[in-house]
């Protein structure tokens, strides 16, 4: 059974900063992609960002492009993201989530994509 556990979540000025952490267990982590998403309330989930499984390919959301990064630690079995300049409009839950299919050269970016997540953490930014 495949476990996601996030954590880093919190309540944060606008313009601070936070990092979220995403630790796997029960499959082989580092041959699958990793990606975030949100949902905020009232809205539908949406992409945030992806890392290949070597963590050689990223891709952002246009929305989050330029503040936020995703990495990876295949020797710990987490990944990051870390976001900078926050904005309200970022407050959500953010959920990490592990790619269907190993050795995919790019993160996808659809949720369909994924076949496990985690529960998620709430980032609220206030203005």
């Amino acid at each position: 059974q495949v476990q996601l556990v996030e954590s880093g979540g919190g309540l944060v000025q606008a313009g601070g900063s936070l990092r979220l952490s995403c630790t796997a267990s029960g499959r082989a982590f580092s041959v699958y992609a990793m990606g975030w998403f949100r949902q905020a309330p009232g809205k539908e989930r949406e992409f945030v960002a992806g890392i290949s499984w070597s963590g050689g390919n990223t891709y952002y959301a246009d929305s989050v492009k330029g503040r936020f990064t995703i990495s990876r630690d295949n020797a710990k079995n987490t990944v990051y993201l870390r976001m900078n300049s926050l904005k309200p409009e970022d407050t959500a839950v953010y959920y990490c989530a592990a790619d269907k299919i190993p050795y995919r050269t790019y993160p996808p970016s659809a949720g369909i994509e994924y076949d496990y997540w985690g529960q998620g953490t709430q980032v609220t930014v206030s203005s």
